[in-house]
């Protein structure tokens, strides 16, 4: 390997490293696409979310998701519902279904970042960020993922990479000023006003250090990409407040400033609030830029030496890549409500960052170079080895690799009787797994004045159940049922056959 000096770092790979590169993309690719088909969906987040979506299908309500028949889901936009309902309604309502276009959002992400990299720092950077990123532990999760975050930095993403090429006044620049706005647009209908206030942190503080500020007013259509952004997406949020009124109070000052402030939020509808300590996002960012989290970590010995580099740089890249990274992280620092995917927005920032200050330190000398091409080799080889472990979990080791789904107990349920005659229950805990594959036909029994309502009825009945239950079942649930399988951290509980219907002396 060798750099080639000019007024910023640069990167010369060799072609053995090129086809290293490519060969490990590949097989992220392949694994990935494997899991889209094989991993079930899980509780809480991805099963909620797909629950929501096969809702929207079944329904055909497409502006209001449901959290449950009737209940609104007041908690995010609908962006990625749509995305997941849509490949739901295509391709059926399956694993492929809901996850193909979050997939390709994915793939789209990765091509507009690596086609513009490569316009900025020349292809063999382009590739080697791409594989950071592709690899990182939350990315590589998040890519095919029915959830939010996927689809909110794809957006927050096409800000950037827009807001940039604006400013740089290149070929098509006027264009890029205008997906400056459109990505701006994805973020509030795929997570709302985080989206822009990320941005803002980010570009804001790119154009403080830089002192950008004329050049940021001329050179963007503020006023017709303002309105372009409005109309893509005030449409959806008056429809939705008139439909469900109070959608807006609750979504603008509850999941917008309460959640974040106040720990152990109560004011949640839809779950509880994750209290963590302040600062905790900091850590979620090392442990979810593994397996890179080291790579970063040996350039901090020579951190001044690089910065000094950085501020060097007359375009401002490397003080743009910083800014865009570290603003989830200011937001979220005094945020006591969190969870680790608050972290994905500054992410392929991060990948192309550890990049830049690998070629600084190469190219000035402070590090060996064989010494670091071989822990890059090691370290991208290790993501391919872990993916490949869980492949092979998958396919052999179904509910030990993924205790928290129900996915395995709806089969077995539907193997004992037919889908339209089965009667399920989930014993004080909401499972959306087991509602999306049983299409909804779980009801959650509360206590057991519920069970005897049950039990007195004609038909038998399933309850789920979490192993950690079993042990202080009711009497009229242990009398009257029989463990008949257990799959990861849940337990299936059948009526028994000579069950006698007159039960009345609940307490």
């Amino acid at each position: 390997m060798s750099d080639i000096n000019h007024d910023h770092a640069t990167l010369k790979l060799g072609y053995i490293d090129r086809r290293f590169i490519w060969w490990v993309i590949i097989s992220l690719f392949f694994m990935r696409v494997f899991f889209i088909f094989q991993m079930p969906y899980t509780d809480t987040t991805e099963a909620r979310y797909a629950e929501i979506a096969r809702k929207m299908v079944e329904t055909n309500d497409w502006i209001t998701p449901q959290f449950d028949y009737g209940v609104p889901f007041w908690g995010k936009p609908p962006l990625h519902t749509w995305v997941s309902a849509a490949g739901m309604k295509i391709f059926g309502v399956n694993h492929f279904g809901g996850r193909i276009f979050i997939f390709l959002c994915c793939l789209g992400l990765l091509r507009i970042l690596y086609r513009w990299v490569r316009e900025q720092r020349g292809g063999d950077y382009a590739l080697a960020g791409t594989l950071v990123l592709a690899s990182s532990v939350l990315f590589i999760a998040s890519s095919a993922m029915v959830m939010t975050d996927l689809i909110m930095t794809l957006g927050t993403s096409l800000a950037m990479v827009g807001y940039w090429k604006a400013m740089k006044r290149a070929s098509g620049f006027k264009f890029w000023g205008y997906m400056f706005f459109v990505g701006l647009a994805i973020g509030l209908l795929a997570k709302g006003p985080l989206a822009v206030v990320i941005a803002a942190i980010s570009i804001g503080g790119w154009v403080i250090a830089t002192n950008r500020w004329k050049a940021t007013w001329q050179n963007l259509p503020w006023v017709s990409g303002s309105i372009l952004m409005l109309f893509l997406t005030l449409p959806w949020y008056i429809a939705a407040e008139v439909k469900t009124p109070g959608f807006l109070e609750y979504f603008i000052i509850g999941e917008h400033i309460e959640r974040f402030l106040k720990s152990g939020w109560q004011g949640d509808l839809y779950g509880s609030g994750h209290a963590k300590a302040r600062g905790t996002i900091w850590l979620y960012w090392l442990l979810m830029m593994l397996p890179w989290t080291p790579f970063f970590l040996i350039t901090l010995p020579r951190i001044g030496s690089i910065i000094k580099t950085m501020k060097l740089q007359s375009d401002g890249w490397a003080l743009y890549l910083f800014c865009w990274a570290i603003a989830p992280l200011l937001f979220f620092t005094m945020a006591t409500n969190i969870i680790a995917t608050y972290v994905i927005s500054g992410v392929p920032a991060c990948a192309f960052l550890i990049i830049e200050a690998w070629s600084i330190s190469r190219q000035n000398k402070m590090m060996g170079d064989q010494g670091l091409g071989k822990f890059y080799r090691w370290t991208a080889l290790s993501s391919v080895v872990i993916l490949a472990a869980g492949c092979y979990l998958f396919c052999f080791q179904n509910p030990i690799a993924m205790p928290k789904t129900q996915k395995w107990l709806a089969e077995r349920i539907f193997e004992i009787q037919p889908a339209k005659e089965a009667h399920i229950y989930s014993w004080k805990k909401r499972c959306y797994s087991l509602e999306f594959y049983t299409n909804g036909q779980v009801q959650v029994l509360n206590n057991t004045a519920e069970l005897v309502t049950i039990l007195n009825s004609p038909h038998r009945d399933f309850i789920s159940i979490r192993a950690g239950y079993l042990n202080k079942l009711p009497k009229e649930m242990s009398d009257n049922f029989e463990i008949i399988d257990t799959f990861g951290l849940y337990s299936l509980l059948y009526e028994k056959s000579n069950t006698n219907h007159i039960i009345t002396d609940a307490k």
